[in-house]
């Protein structure tokens, strides 16, 4: 059934799978297990038989999974392709009402989960959701029935490049998670460019150590060590002090990674075998020069830096041309523009002195937007947020970039993430890159807190290397030495954690350091809390921020009217 034509389908680059006996699958249960190609080729092949018998009819073709990264996951992905079906991604870290919520609104009838997860679901009101908990008597006895299925064999409708497979919740910092639609076709051609891009060969193997209901894990791992015939390694939840171990063990060459995974794999202690791996490889987001830098002189492994969202909407393309900070230039076929979003109109290119450094922030920073042709496939039953991100003929993607004047772009964060101080616009991702300079520093996240009078500041959280302390005056003559720090850039207020606080994806809790702001994090009131916060006059030291302190501060909020924009 293997065949080099180009696949169409992600269920045309399972099929592929039946009859190679070479790895295919590899993880971690009561010992390390190997499963080949043809048998994971067999276990989603009777998983797409079942399905097919257990969806009512006149149903839309959607299961829900909720699981962490066992080989199910893996398994109901290729069940689904098989049988014309859509997964979609239920991230185990929501809770009560906005996990049913995103059960609910994809129309899930089935959902797959597993024991650890079942204290989810207590309570939960999930009218015609059919739940299945892997690992159980019962779902050994529903699955043995079909243990002779064969690819292809039961389907609840051809499988095509137009049928849905994925609907992936994307993260937004507000209102409900948007499920963004990605078809067959347009996953199949994905991995196999992915696979033809990094020359994925049977020889490889793929660690996928980020969780598999976000689009990373399947788009950018699984998916072109499907299309290379690779086999993929599992870990079922990211541990950076498993992540060396891991990769021994499995001998993997690619990992992909997404945001503060990184940082969090260089805090780890040095060791003197840091070097002794197979690893060629690591591909995801937000790492981030410096990190990048730093891993690659560390561990010897290069980091390539891509951009392209679930909802397919924008790629950027990296060459070897592309300079240290850049992500590259347009896809094939993108026409993309840095637009203010405030005038419409094209950014002025930036302006980056010798050593890359970019000094015009506030004029050729603006939103990334595709004028051409998109692959984007819209939203499942949203056509709001659909509209609003194909306004006027065009694709906003929702992220902030820059472009110098040979056109490699960069990525200067989210919208959502931008700062105005003293009538001027920030980036924060831009002041995160900054920061991330300084040698102390493990883990950097930016963000802003309103003023008291207008207008926002910018807040930092610093997470510090092992055995370092915050050196409040070494701290602001590191601020003093960076050219490229805008004077409106330098935090006003750096809160000290013992760790950044992450989503289940590994991106920074903007959310979580956002409704704490400068008040204590243990108790949201005006008492002193665990993380230490240091706050700085113009042109001053950072001290720490005290109870005297904090009730002045508070005061001035109150004199002009702003307490409402605080944390409550």
């Amino acid at each position: 059934m293997r065949t080099t034509t180009a696949p169409g389908t992600v269920a045309e680059l399972m099929a592929r799978q039946w009859g190679d006996h070479r790895p295919g699958l590899m993880y971690e249960d009561t010992e390390r297990r190997v499963l080949t190609r043809h048998r994971t080729a067999q276990e989603a092949a009777a998983r797409a038989a079942l399905l097919v018998d257990l969806m009512p009819p006149g149903a839309e073709p959607h299961l829900g999974v909720l699981l962490d990264n066992t080989p199910e996951f893996p398994f109901w992905l290729g069940a689904a392709a098989l049988a014309g079906a859509a997964v979609a991604g239920i991230n185990p870290t929501r809770r009560g009402p906005e996990l049913a919520r995103d059960i609910l609104h994809t129309d899930c009838r089935l959902l797959v989960t597993e024991p650890a997860h079942l204290p989810l679901l207590r309570g939960l009101d999930l009218p015609g959701v059919r739940v299945l908990v892997t690992g159980t008597e019962e779902y050994a006895a529903l699955l043995a029935p079909y243990a002779g299925a064969e690819p292809g064999a039961a389907t609840l409708g051809r499988p095509g490049p137009a049928s849905r497979m994925l609907l992936y919740f994307t993260s937004g910092s507000t209102g409900a998670p948007k499920a963004a639609v990605c078809t067959q076709g347009r996953l199949a051609a994905a991995g196999s460019a992915l696979a033809r891009r990094f020359s994925v060969t049977p020889d490889d193997v793929h660690y996928v150590c980020m969780p598999l209901f976000h689009g990373n894990a399947v788009i950018a791992d699984w998916l072109p060590a499907l299309a290379g015939g690779a086999p993929v390694a599992l870990r079922r939840r990211f541990s950076a002090s498993a992540f060396l171990d891991d990769v021994r063990a499995y001998r993997a060459t690619y990992f992909t990674y997404v945001g503060r995974a990184v940082q969090y794999l260089l805090a780890t202690p040095p060791r003197p075998d840091d070097r002794d791996h197979t690893l060629r490889l690591g591909f995801g987001t937000e790492a981030g020069a410096v990190d990048a830098a730093r891993f690659a002189e560390r561990f010897g492994v290069r980091l390539v830096e891509g951009y392209g969202a679930t909802e397919g909407g924008a790629s950027v393309q990296s060459t070897p041309d592309t300079p240290p900070g850049a992500l590259g230039r347009a896809g094939a076929g993108d026409d993309l523009a840095v637009i203010d979003p405030a005038t419409g109109l094209e950014c002025p290119p930036a302006r980056l002195d010798a050593e890359g450094r970019l000094r015009n922030g506030d004029e050729a920073i603006g939103e990334l937007v595709n004028r051409g042709r998109s692959l984007f496939e819209g939203y499942w039953r949203n056509p709001e947020a659909e509209a609003d991100r194909t306004r006027d003929g065009w694709y906003w993607t929702g992220d902030l970039f820059f472009r110098d004047p040979e056109g490699f772009l960069y990525f200067a964060g989210r919208t959502d993430d931008r700062l105005r101080v003293d009538s001027e616009n920030l980036a924060a991702a831009m002041i995160e890159n900054i920061l991330a300079r300084w040698p102390e520093a493990a883990a950097v996240a930016v963000y802003a807190v309103p003023d008291e009078a207008s207008g926002d500041q910018v807040m930092a959280a610093l997470a510090l290397r092992e055995g370092a302390a915050f050196d409040p005056r070494a701290f602001t003559e590191f601020l003093a030495a960076q050219p490229d720090l805008g004077t409106k850039m330098s935090p006003r207020y750096v809160r000290v954690v013992p760790a950044m606080p992450v989503t289940a994806t590994n991106k920074v809790h903007r959310t979580a350091l956002r409704r704490a702001g400068f008040l204590p994090a243990a108790t949201g009131a005006a008492a002193p809390g665990p993380d230490p916060v240091w706050h700085r006059a113009p042109e001053g030291d950072y001290r720490p921020l005290t109870e005297a302190d904090l009730t002045a501060l508070l005061a001035r909020y109150r004199a002009h009217g702003r307490s409402h924009l605080l944390p409550r």
